[in-house]
C-alpha cells in the first residue's frame, strides 16, 4: 500500500505488482479533511482511514513519502503528524513500513528523479493499465510510492532495486534480508514472491 501523507489532503493505493514490471490497481483514494475542523479529529479521521485499509486489504508493505522539512512550516508539520498516525496504524498490525523519497519515487517510475507530475501520472496510467489518468495528484503520488516500493523491494526481477531500500532510520527491510538468504521475516506472499524469483533465474 502506498501513501502520499497529508493532513488535508492524503492519498492511499493499494496495488499488486508483478515480476514483469507491470501491476494492478486494487483500491485508491484520497482522505480529505478540513482545516476548520478541530486538529485532534482530523488526525483521528486519517488515522482511522488508514487502519480500515490496513484491516481490508492486509498489506505485504506499507511504503510512504518520506517527509521533507519545507518553508512552509505549518504544512510540513501537519504532512509529519498524518504520516505518524499512518505508520503507527501499520506497525500495531505487524506491518512493514519503507519511506522513499520523492526523487526516488519519480526515478523508479519514469527514470527521471526530476520528472513534472504529468509524466508520473502517465507511467501510473501505463503500468497499472488504468483506463484513464489517475487523479488527483494524491492519488496519483499514493500509486506511484506503491509501484516505487515495488520495484525497489525486489518485486520486478528484472529491475531489483533491494540493496538500496531502506527504512527511515536505514535498517534493512525484510526483503533485503531475504536477498541474502534469511527468510524469516517475510510474509507468506513475499516468501512465494522469492521462490518465483529464484525458479525463473534457473530456466
Amino acid at each position: 500500500m502506498g501513501v502520499d501523507p497529508g493532513l488535508t489532503r492524503c492519498g492511499f493505493a493499494v496495488v499488486e505488482m508483478q515480476p514483469n514490471r507491470s501491476g494492478s490497481s486494487l483500491h485508491v483514494e484520497v482522505k480529505g479533511t478540513s482545516s476548520a475542523e478541530d486538529l485532534a479529529m482530523r488526525i483521528l479521521e486519517i488515522q482511522r482511514a488508514a487502519e480500515t485499509l490496513l484491516d481490508r486489504f492486509a498489506p505485504d508493505v506499507l511504503a510512504i513519502e518520506r517527509v521533507f522539512s519545507s518553508s512552509n512550516a505549518p504544512t510540513a508539520i501537519a504532512t509529519a503528524q498524518a504520516s505518524g498516525v499512518v505508520i503507527a496504524a501499520a506497525a500495531a498490525r505487524g506491518i512493514p513500513v519503507a519511506w522513499h523519497t520523492p526523487s526516488e519515487v519519480k526515478a523508479a517510475v519514469t527514470d527521471d528523479g526530476r520528472a513534472e507530475k504529468g509524466a508520473v501520472a502517465r507511467m501510473v496510467q501505463r503500468i497499472l493499465g488504468l483506463p484513464g489518468l489517475p487523479k488527483p495528484v494524491d492519488a496519483t503520488d499514493a500509486y506511484a510510492v506503491a509501484i516505487c516500493h515495488g520495484w525497489r523491494s525486489g518485486v520486478g526481477a528484472k529491475y531489483n532495486m533491494t540493496a538500496t531500500t531502506q527504512t527511515h532510520q536505514g535498517s534493512r527491510t525484510a526483503l533485503q534480508k531475504a536477498a541474502k538468504g534469511d527468510t524469516g521475516g517475510l510474509t507468506a506472499a513475499q516468501r512465494a514472491w522469492k521462490e518465483a524469483e529464484r525458479r525463473a533465474a534457473q530456466r
